[in-house]
């Protein structure tokens, strides 16, 4: 069977297919995010983005070979059971949409002002990815709290801006940055997005 593996595994199987998770990007993060929560069996994934592939996605995110399609469309060929929408997430758009519905809301975008937004509005049910770019080590990535980061430089700018916020639940990598402009490893971002399911899985336990 299908699941066989994970109903062995996960005493409350039944439970958590019925999970209702949002995704909210699905890139380097998001995506491997996505891959993990549909191949476990959670059957309420819908998941928004708004870009294309390009040719220097293929590096690090799931479905980058179909450069020039549009992310949404491709996951929905690749995972056929999730819900899709197909918008830029900016304050504006967060500000509008209804977040009620959704059990845990993953926070995989890298847009500081529409990520603020989607904090505040989904708080305590987000679960927030920090920086993933510039590392080469997934052995350094941790859960912890917002309070609790270091090293991270996007992780300091959300301290500043989230000081309400402090508890807030958030992957991010003790590991310095390596200097260089635009670097990815897929090694680092899809364990982020693998620790982001995990952590879910491990929430509703």
């Amino acid at each position: 069977m299908q699941f066989d593996r994970c109903k062995k595994l996960f005493s409350n199987f039944d439970e958590l297919q019925k999970l209702n998770i949002l995704i909210c990007g699905i890139g380097g993060v998001g995506g491997y995010a996505l891959d993990c929560l549909y191949k476990s069996g959670i059957q309420n994934i819908t998941a928004i983005d708004y870009d294309t592939f390009e040719i220097h996605n293929q590096n690090r995110q799931i479905g980058s070979e179909h450069v020039g399609k549009k992310k949404t469309e491709v996951f929905k060929k690749l995972y056929p059971n999730i819900k899709i929408i197909d918008t830029k997430i900016t304050p504006e758009w967060i500000e509008n949409f209804d977040f009620d519905k959704f059990d845990y809301i993953i926070d995989a975008i890298d847009d500081i002002p529409a990520k603020i937004a989607l904090i505040k509005k989904t708080y305590p049910k987000v679960i927030s990815s920090m920086g993933a770019a510039k590392r080469i080590d997934p052995t350094k990535i941790e859960i912890t709290t917002l309070k609790k980061t270091h090293t991270d430089p996007f992780a300091r700018i959300l301290r500043q801006k989230l000081k309400d916020y402090k508890n807030l639940k958030v992957i991010f990598s003790t590991e310095e940055p390596i200097k260089c402009e635009m670097g990815s490893f897929i090694g680092v971002t899809a364990s982020f997005g693998m620790a982001l399911c995990s952590e879910v899985i491990k929430g509703y336990k």
